[in-house]
């Protein structure tokens, strides 16, 4: 068992909200319930009474109506709230008053603002009445392609409050990676930049979005955020919305399966799947992380480290329906040093802060004592997402901070909007684990075959029970096959969703990382397609293929490449790849390490084997060698030395 590192006081277990249910449970039907296991098993085998209850305790704005849940035979036909009516916007904006601080915008100039809830909802209602007087409906698209700021927030909740579809894209994504997201959702308007900074270097952005609009004909408007000197000839952001100032806020309700999110996945096998997400359903999911696993108020103030390319940005814009302030940082959060994400969270009085694993690692491997150098007597929680949180890290974290924080390890992702496996306010946290599963989300660890894993045994991750932040479906995917097969070809009758897990005898998770192909850069997920897109286009290249490898407690993504004739692989070559993938996809889409192959192992079917390759190069058995065409390919991979 590993040590424990945080442990919370009795008087905040008997002061949570996870007490407070487990009170009115007891209360109202004499359940005996005493623990968090006890209340998890609860919420788990009473789905409808548990997300109704929920409804209720959050305070949820709308019609709730009387069918919380509908079980279906097949997993993702369940429904909730088949027949109750609510606006997400309405949800976001409703709790905090007039003079209380909404948002807090910084960027690595140090230049900041503050938005307040009575001027954010004047925002939000003038550019709710320019996006209907441009024609756009509920259930139409559109888009952002702009860095963290407040006007993304602005819109994304306008566009929600109107019924439209949000998606949202950062500014370091190439046109052609935009065109491969935004191209196939078809968007009216466009949101875009100027500019940006990153890492002290400002970035123009007025020639790609020229190319963007070019490869979006769909569009009907282009409307640009200028925060500099930068000139352009489309309408500015504050000029756009002039004449709608003073516009009342509007909210029509929509069922509870309207959409309201498109999210992307990382394109492995092609262009990136869009995953759509019912608005509603995903507003009552947060709400429940918040309530329960996080204790979010209008008491908190969050940071947590993103862009607008990575769902964690729509979970940040949703806390605003807590009434808590909301911290947007745009740039590096390791610039002009590595500890800059503190120093900004110490300035500004930060309660919840998070950032990637990898950022954690980054700090430790700085050996810097965050504490003699920032006042985070503020900080309550610290939360960590996008790979595996290393035990070292937790060792760091707890010396170099505070003990007596709460270290949140999150597990879910773009597919869900959400968390599987969080913090659990009233348990301890224990050295390298997550703590446990969300409520109202039945968690388990299958072995291949299908069956329970034991204790502390590796196995595939899977829910095994319906929950309100499905998403809809894949855009496009008129027959739903590519949905099934995402998440319902692993096992019969449950999610599957691709991590490698272990449940440990106090009943948390360890991770291992991504149990598919996709990539894990910079604790980014990126596709192998949109990297061998690019690499694929220079004539020393044959083929490619793109894994990643775990190392130094994070992971990184090994290139491997086989040249044509008369073709080799050297720094020229390999600079130039590097290049072109950052220009062409993003800086994340670069490999850590780029290697040349004498040849690929591919299926009979002569499709490549990435999984095959990132099992040997991570010391795992390949788990259907007598499937490849070429198995023996896979010997020089396991005698590579510089993988070792």
């Amino acid at each position: 068992m590993q040590p424990v590192l945080w442990r919370p006081s009795e008087s905040s277990i008997k002061s949570s909200s996870i007490q407070s249910l487990i009170n009115e449970l007891n209360q109202a039907q004499n359940l005996g319930i005493d623990s968090y296991w006890g209340l998890h098993k609860w919420s788990i085998e009473n789905i409808g009474e548990f997300w109704s209850r929920t409804w209720d305790r959050c305070g949820l704005i709308g019609r709730k109506g009387v069918h919380a849940y509908t079980p279906a035979q097949y997993f993702p036909e369940a429904k909730f709230f088949a027949d109750a009516e609510l606006n997400v916007g309405e949800n976001l904006l409703s709790y905090g008053t007039d003079s209380e601080v909404a948002i807090i915008e910084v960027d690595e100039s140090y230049a900041s603002r503050e938005i307040t809830y009575g001027e954010l909802r004047n925002s939000v209602a003038a550019c709710a009445a320019a996006l209907r007087a441009l024609g756009v409906a509920a259930g139409d698209r559109v888009a952002a392609w702009t860095p963290n700021n407040s006007e993304a927030a602005i819109f994304a909740i306008a566009a929600l409050s109107i019924g439209a579809v949000v998606s949202t894209a950062s500014p370091d994504f190439a046109p052609s990676a935009v065109h491969d997201r935004f191209g196939q959702i078809e968007p009216k308007f466009l949101l875009a930049c100027s500019s940006y900074n990153y890492n002290g270097k400002k970035f123009d952005c007025i020639g790609k979005i020229e190319e963007i609009a070019a490869g979006l004909p769909s569009l009907k408007k282009i409307v640009v955020v200028h925060r500099d000197e930068t000139k352009s000839s489309y309408e500015d952001w504050k000029l756009w919305l002039s004449p709608h100032k003073g516009s009342s806020l509007k909210f029509d309700r929509f069922p509870f399966d309207h959409p309201g999110f498109v999210l992307f996945s990382s394109g492995t096998t092609g262009k990136p799947k869009c995953i759509v997400h019912r608005a509603a359903g995903v507003l009552l999911k947060l709400r429940a992380e918040y309530k329960y696993h996080l204790e979010l108020s209008s008491q908190d103030r969050t940071l947590f480290y993103t862009t607008c390319g990575w769902m964690m940005w729509n979970w940040l814009l949703f806390t605003l329906g807590t009434g808590s302030s909301i911290v947007l940082y745009d740039g590096s959060p390791a610039f002009p040093k590595v500890d800059r994400l503190f120093e900004v969270a110490a300035k500004y009085k930060v309660t919840a802060l998070g950032f990637s694993a990898k950022y954690a690692d980054s700090l430790r491997k700085a050996e810097i004592d965050l504490k003699s150098e920032h006042d985070l007597s503020k900080i309550r929680l610290m939360m960590s997402t996008g790979s595996v949180l290393a035990p070292e890290s937790f060792d760091f974290l707890y010396k170099s901070t505070k003990p007596d924080m709460q270290l949140v390890s999150l597990s879910g992702g773009t597919d869900i909007c959400g968390c599987f496996i969080m913090g659990v306010p009233t348990l301890p946290v224990h050295r390298g684990e997550i703590q446990g599963p969300c409520l109202g989300l039945a968690m388990n660890v299958y072995r291949q075959d299908g069956s329970n894993a034991d204790k502390d045994e590796k196995g595939e991750l899977v829910c095994e029970e319906p929950f309100p932040s499905m998403p809809i479906g894949f855009w496009g995917d008129e027959d739903g096959s590519r949905y099934r097969s995402a998440y319902f070809s692993g096992f019969e009758g449950v999610w599957t969703h691709g991590d490698f897990s272990a449940v440990t005898e106090n009943g948390g998770f360890l991770m291992f990382g991504r149990s598919d192909a996709t990539l894990n850069s910079k604790g980014v997920r990126i596709g192998t397609a949109e990297i061998y897109r690019v690499v694929e286009t220079f004539p020393e290249v044959k083929e490619a293929m793109a894994v990643s490898q775990d190392w130094e407690n994070d992971s990184r993504v090994v290139l491997f490449l086989v040249m044509n004739e008369k073709s080799t692989l050297d720094d020229d070559l390999r600079n130039r790849l590097k290049t072109a993938l950052r220009n062409q996809a993003s800086p994340k889409h670069v490999p850590d390490l780029i290697l040349a192959a004498p040849e690929l192992p591919r299926t009979k079917s002569n499709k490549l084997v990435e999984l095959a390759v990132t099992d040997v190069i991570n010391g795992r058995d390949v788990r259907n060698r007598d499937a490849l065409a070429n198995p023996e390919a896979l010997d020089w991979f396991s005698q590579l030395r510089e993988i070792k």
